[in-house]
């Protein structure tokens, strides 16, 4: 597959299984204290940006009611229609995240939580050195990414119609990514999942 086969995929099984990954009531979960720590870092009314932010809920719904102003950009035009929904205040886009062009030093944070992962390899450290320069100094990325390396796609994902696809490399080369893009790893957690997890970076862009 080349990367536009990659993206539709993703964009198809998010379209296909919206619902059924989160529904429009779903609490914040394992995130909730990720999100509580965020906003502890953070200024009032700080400027978010959320890759990857599905149908609002919980991040962008987390952050806009704490009084952040959040935008939410996703690949899949129905998780774009109920963020509108579910986040009146929040601003989102149906866009590729690898594609975004953003000010620099424009943000206070990125929230990336289980976005990066769906995209080609090849464009994953791209997106890591644009988030950097879009972050202020002492902004924030918190991150979810792989663990070990692993590149593959599951059929009737979640049990539904669609087919869902991941690429990921393994934790210590997203923290090469991150250092060679500027940022400081300020905390790495083990997220497990099933029989293997994800790899959770709080990184900050230094202070001037």
């Amino acid at each position: 597959m080349d990367g536009n086969d990659e993206r539709d995929l993703v964009r198809r099984g998010y379209d296909a299984l919206s619902y059924h990954y989160r529904s429009d009531d779903a609490d914040d979960g394992q995130y909730g204290p990720w999100l509580a720590g965020l906003h502890g870092r953070l200024p009032a009314s700080a400027a978010v940006l959320d890759l990857g932010c599905g149908c609002g809920v919980p991040v962008a719904r987390f952050l806009a009611d704490a009084g952040h102003h959040v935008t939410g950009v996703d690949i899949s035009d129905v998780q774009i229609e109920r963020a509108r929904r579910l986040v009146p205040t929040g601003t989102f886009l149906r866009a590729d995240a690898s594609q975004l062009q953003l000010p620099p030093a424009s943000l206070d944070a990125v929230v990336c939580l289980y976005a990066l992962i769906h995209l080609p390899l090849a464009d994953q450290p791209r997106l890591i050195e644009s988030i950097a320069t879009w972050l202020r100094p002492g902004g924030w990325l918190l991150a979810t990414v792989g663990t070990s390396a692993w590149t593959g796609t599951e059929d009737n994902w979640l049990g539904g119609p669609a087919t869902m696809w991941w690429s990921h490399a393994d934790a210590a080369t997203y923290r090469s990514w991150l250092h060679q893009a500027g940022l400081a790893i300020i905390a790495e957690d083990f997220i497990p999942e099933g029989s293997s997890g994800h790899t959770l970076f709080w990184a900050r862009r230094p202070p001037s």
